[in-house]
């Protein structure tokens, strides 16, 4: 059997130095023609952000923050990957497998672990308390590359239920966004009699299960519509990934400058920002995110997930007990008619009126709140979400 072997996260003196000097000898585009960010991020933002990144930005205050938690490595199907494991120290928590996305990573739930794995310490109830597994997706933050093909979101969900038997769980839950949604719906697909439930942020269902619904209602021409609105304007990202992310690797590893914009833009596409990404999470919070990418030199490795798994996603039906939690500044959101299509026990649907898609970073007491509220409904089945 793998060891579970304890990790410390200790970035050498000469990468943090590289980095600045690679921010110092940055060659600049001119700027954009417009006044927004219609062509992209806007070369002023770039510009002050980087010469914040290169001079004040402190990579050791994240790093010591990280290494505060239990952080392991453990050898799954010839790689090691790379988790955060914090348990509660309550005895009747549930164990709970949370899994990021792209382009996120574990940072994205440094707000939650602490009101989830000891609620009373932060003004909750013991009996809401998790034990936390959140690990690294393969090819990214501090999991190892895959060195072949075959690495989608059916084997990585097929690992992590691998993962939460190595660490002794007999049943869990299981929660994700993005990439994450899409492994935690692949697990709920799977019904495996381990797993609880599952809630998602960024729910997917067939939109060919429309057709089947009669009349749309308004929120369901708006979610088309943004779905429309995805493919002419925001898909470019993925249709990158998904075709050629080797090319597009190499400036994602060699330019830390071109790796930040890249991530950048998501975060103001995607997040409750009104305009401008600093207004959802701090500058601090964003380098954080994209400092991991550049450290672990994962630009490549991340994108290729969409190479291995964005063409060959299916709608699976769910008949595990699901919640879902939409939050109104998403990439998209559908309906729940429309999820119900998909999901064919949803005992808890919520419609916030704040967050976007990274919502445990956006949202932390929002989003510990409505896992609270679904993992319930699975500890107590006589309850019920609400209407």
């Amino acid at each position: 059997m793998a060891v579970v072997a304890p990790f410390r996260i200790d970035i050498p003196v000469r990468a943090l130095v590289d980095l600045r000097e690679r921010l110092g000898q940055v060659r600049w585009p001119e700027a954009e023609t417009v006044m927004d960010w219609s062509q992209g991020v806007p070369t002023a933002y770039m510009r002050e952000l980087c010469d914040y990144w290169r001079a004040d930005y402190d990579w050791r205050r994240v790093e010591r923050q990280l290494n505060q938690l239990a952080q392991f490595r453990i050898e799954l199907d010839g790689l090691q990957i790379h988790f955060v494991h914090v348990r509660s120290p309550h005895e009747d928590a549930m164990p709970l497998l949370m899994t990021h996305g792209w382009p996120g990573s574990i940072i994205e739930f440094l707000k939650v672990i602490g009101p989830m794995t000891d609620p009373p310490a932060y003004g909750g109830e013991a009996s809401d308390a998790f034990h936390v597994v959140c690990p690294s997706l393969p090819g990214y933050g501090f999991s190892d590359k895959p060195a072949a093909t075959g690495w989608g979101v059916e084997k990585i969900a097929s690992l992590w239920e691998e993962l939460m038997a190595r660490l002794g769980y007999e049943r869990f839950g299981a929660q994700g966004g993005d990439w994450g949604g899409v492994i935690t719906m692949e697990l709920g697909a799977r019904g495996s009699a381990r797993l609880a439930g599952i809630h998602v942020n960024t729910p997917l269902a067939d939109p060919a299960a429309l057709r089947q619904l009669g009349e749309l209602t308004a929120q369901e021409e708006k979610a088309l519509a943004s779905f429309a609105y995805y493919r002419r304007w925001d898909s470019g990202y993925s249709r990158q990934q998904s075709t050629r992310p080797q090319t597009l690797g190499y400036g994602l590893v060699d330019s830390p400058v071109a790796l930040c914009a890249w991530i950048i833009e998501k975060f103001w596409a995607w997040t409750d920002c009104e305009g401008h990404p600093e207004n959802a999470l701090t500058r601090d919070e964003l380098l954080d995110n994209v400092t991991l990418y550049w450290l672990t030199a994962t630009g490549a490795s991340s994108a290729r997930l969409y190479w291995e798994s964005f063409n060959r996603r299916a709608f699976s039906p769910i008949s595990l007990p699901a919640g879902c939690s939409i939050f109104p500044k998403d990439i998209y959101g559908i309906s729940r008619r429309w999820a119900a299509t998909r999901f064919t026990d949803l005992r808890y649907w919520n419609e916030l009126d704040r967050g976007g898609h990274f919502a445990a970073f956006e949202q932390p007491e929002l989003f510990v709140n409505e896992l609270r509220s679904f993992f319930r409904l699975i500890r107590d089945p006589g309850l019920h979400g609400p209407a």
